[in-house]
């Protein structure tokens, strides 16, 4: 082990942050880090919510707490030393358990008690890679939809049969509990979060900082597979699928689109399919969706001309699937998440 060591900013000992305690709203969010932590699963919500150079994600107040003392050893071979213990999950709004131990033995308990007093209290909580099992374990994923890293999915579901194992999906949003796959699908779970809570705008320009896709999310309350290609960038079908994307005002259907790509209707299924793990049908719906919460964010275009920009073909069908989607209205929206950037 190296002698290096790493200050984690946290919590002052009495466990009352500086920002809220001053009697401003700062939206706070603790992240649990525990003895043999990954350092990369550790630095993924201070990335997309942390304040940087540039203030993309400004206004979130992260803090790292611990159950153990410090300072804790990490696969990376230095140690970090969290400011505060599990105290911090009390003054918390939103927390992240960013993973868990590769074998996924049970969490303590005084991490279950405190997960479990969080939820009683109404504060979100985020479960990226394997920190669903600690979720889980405190019992907060029954009957909810989950996902986990793929490896890993089976174990969660055969341990915890109250839980609705999502394998293929990227994340899976059920309101004040979110689930994530592996280590990438938790900047995904993240990104999507921060749409949430301050707007796509935002988001997106987190994860153009991050050099990540921008549009791999979804609405509240649901569930999102892979919209993508994993070999995006490669092959026939990817590239038809970016001009997809990029042409959103177009009645895109299989036929069309395979025709792009010049395969057969069944080809094109089966591949398309295979790459992104969903329908035609809910991939078009989730990049729609994204364009029109662009549009109503960043824009002053009237909402007729934004259901036709992003490919709804009329303000009552974009409104619709506002509503079953994102359980608000496109007006509504535009009035809570309205970009004020000059």
């Amino acid at each position: 082990m190296s002698d290096c060591q790493v200050h984690v900013p946290g919590l002052c000992a009495t466990g009352s942050p500086t920002a809220r305690g001053s009697g401003t709203a700062v939206p706070g969010i603790a992240v649990v880090a525990f003895d043999g932590i990954t350092p990369f699963h550790l630095s993924v919500p201070s990335l997309v919510f942390g304040a940087r150079p540039g203030g993309v994600a400004a206004g979130f107040d992260v803090r790292v707490c611990a159950a153990e003392s410090p300072p804790l050893r990490t696969t990376a071979g230095y140690t970090i030393a969290p400011e505060h213990g599990l105290s911090a999950l009390e003054w918390a709004d939103w927390v992240i358990v960013p993973t868990w131990h590769e074998d996924c033995r049970p969490a303590p308990d005084g991490l279950i008690r405190a997960l479990r007093h969080v939820s009683a209290r109404g504060a979100g909580l985020v479960g990226l890679c394997l920190g669903a099992f600690p979720l889980a374990q405190a019992g907060l994923l029954d009957g909810l939809r989950a996902t986990t890293h793929w490896a890993y999915a089976d174990l969660l579901a055969e341990r915890h049969p109250g839980v609705r194992v999502e394998r293929e999906a990227l994340y899976v949003d059920e309101g004040r509990v979110l689930t994530s796959a592996g280590v990438a699908a938790g900047l995904d779970c993240c990104l999507h979060l921060l749409g949430r809570l301050v707007g796509t705008c935002t988001a997106n320009r987190a994860a153009r900082a991050l050099v990540v896709a921008p549009h791999r999310d979804g609405g509240q309350a649901q569930f999102i597979e892979r919209p993508m290609p994993s070999s995006a960038g490669e092959g026939r079908l990817a590239r038809v699928l970016g001009w997809a994307a990029g042409h959103m005002e177009q009645p895109h259907t299989i036929d069309t689109l395979a025709a792009r790509a010049a395969m057969s209707r069944r080809s094109f299924t089966r591949h398309f399919q295979r790459a992104t793990g969903t329908s035609l049908k809910q991939w078009l719906l989730a990049l729609r969706l994204a364009r029109a919460r662009e549009l109503l964010e960043g824009g002053d275009l009237p909402i007729d001309a934004v259901a036709q920009a992003a490919g709804f073909g009329s303000a009552l069908s974009m409104r619709q699937h506002f509503q079953a989607r994102l359980r608000t209205t496109p007006t509504a929206y535009r009035r809570a998440f309205r970009d004020s950037r000059p």
